[in-house]
C-alpha cells in the first residue's frame, strides 16, 4: 500500500488506495474462515497501533504492554477457538487493569483503546462465520458503511452548509449525513433485496442505525485526533492516512450489528438477524 505512485495528487492516491481495500477485503471476505479472521486480526493490530500513537502521552510503557498483551491474546483465541466469553472477558478485564494502573490521567484512553482495537475484530470475525448467511451479513455492513462514507464526503463537499458538530469535526456537514444515511438505507435495501427478498427483520431501520453509527464512530476519532493535536491517525494508507481513518466508521457498524445480533439471535451466530 505504501508504494502506490509518488507522482498522484492525493484524490488519485485515495482512489487507488480505496480499490485495492476493498479488493482485497472483499477476497478474504469471500474466503472466510482464517483468512478473514487474519484480516479482523490485522484492523485491531492497527488500531491499537494507531491509537498508542495518538494518545502517547496520555498512557505509560505499563499500561501500553499490559493493552498489547492482553489484545494478543484476546485475537490468538479468536483465530484459534472463538470463545466468546474467554474472549469477552480477558478483554474487559485487560481494559479494567489497565485503567486501574494508569488511573484517571494514564489509563482511561489505553484502556478504551484496547476495547476500540478488539471488540470490533471479535465483531467482524463472528459475524463472517462459517456460512453463507455471514458472508452476505458482512457484504451488506460493507455496503451500507461504504455508501454512507462516499456519499457524505460528496455530498458534503457539493451542497456545503451548516456544519454537523464543527467541535468533533470541521468538515463534516448535516447534508453530508443527510446524504450518507440516505445511500447507506439505500445501498443496504438494495443488498437484501437480492440476496433475500423476503427477510424477516426490517433492513431499512438496521441499515439506518449501521448508518448513523457509523458516523459516529467516524465523528468520535475526528474529535480523538482533533484532542491530540493529530491529522491522521498514520501514514499507512496513502491518500487516506492511517487504518483507524478508513476503519473508524465499519468498527462502530460492525460492533453495533454483532450486539443486535447477538442479543436477538445468538452470540455464535449474529449474522442470521439479516439473512
Amino acid at each position: 500500500m505504501i508504494l502506490i505512485g509518488t507522482g498522484l495528487t492525493n484524490l488519485h492516491k485515495r482512489i487507488l488506495s480505496a480499490i485495492v481495500l476493498i479488493a482485497i477485503a472483499v477476497v478474504l471476505t469471500w474466503i472466510g474462515g482464517f483468512a478473514f479472521g487474519i484480516l479482523a486480526c490485522a484492523i485491531g493490530v492497527s488500531i491499537l497501533y494507531e491509537w498508542q500513537l495518538i494518545t502517547a502521552d496520555r498512557s505509560t510503557l505499563v499500561t501500553r504492554g499490559i493493552a498489547w498483551a492482553c489484545l494478543i491474546i484476546v485475537l490468538a483465541v479468536l483465530l484459534l477457538s472463538q470463545h466468546i466469553l474467554l474472549m469477552i472477558g480477558i478483554l474487559f478485564a485487560g481494559a479494567v487493569l489497565v485503567a486501574a494502573l494508569g488511573g484517571r490521567e494514564f489509563g482511561y484512553w489505553p484502556a478504551f483503546g484496547l476495547i476500540y482495537a478488539g471488540f470490533p475484530s471479535i465483531a467482524l470475525t463472528l459475524l463472517r462465520g462459517d456460512t453463507g448467511d455471514g458472508f452476505a451479513a458482512i457484504l451488506f455492513l460493507f455496503a451500507v458503511v461504504w455508501a454512507t462514507d462516499i456519499f457524505a464526503y460528496f455530498n458534503g463537499r457539493a451542497l456545503g452548509g451548516p456544519k454537523l458538530a464543527p467541535r468533533f469535526s470541521p468538515n463534516k456537514t448535516w447534508a453530508g449525513a443527510l446524504g450518507g444515511a440516505a445511500a447507506g438505507v439505500a445501498a443496504g435495501v438494495t443488498f437484501a433485496a437480492f440476496v433475500a427478498p423476503a427477510g424477516g427483520v426490517p433492513i431499512p431501520l438496521i441499515a439506518l442505525l449501521l448508518s448513523i453509527i457509523a458516523q459516529i464512530g467516524d465523528l468520535g476519532e475526528s474529535w480523538v485526533k482533533r484532542r491530540f493535536g493529530v491529522k491522521d491517525s498514520s501514514q499507512l494508507i496513502p491518500g487516506h492516512g492511517g487504518v483507524m481513518d478508513r476503519v473508524d466508521g465499519l468498527v462502530a457498524a460492525a460492533a453495533l450489528l454483532y450486539v443486535i445480533g447477538a442479543i436477538l439471535v445468538t452470540p455464535e451466530a449474529p449474522y442470521d438477524i439479516l439473512f
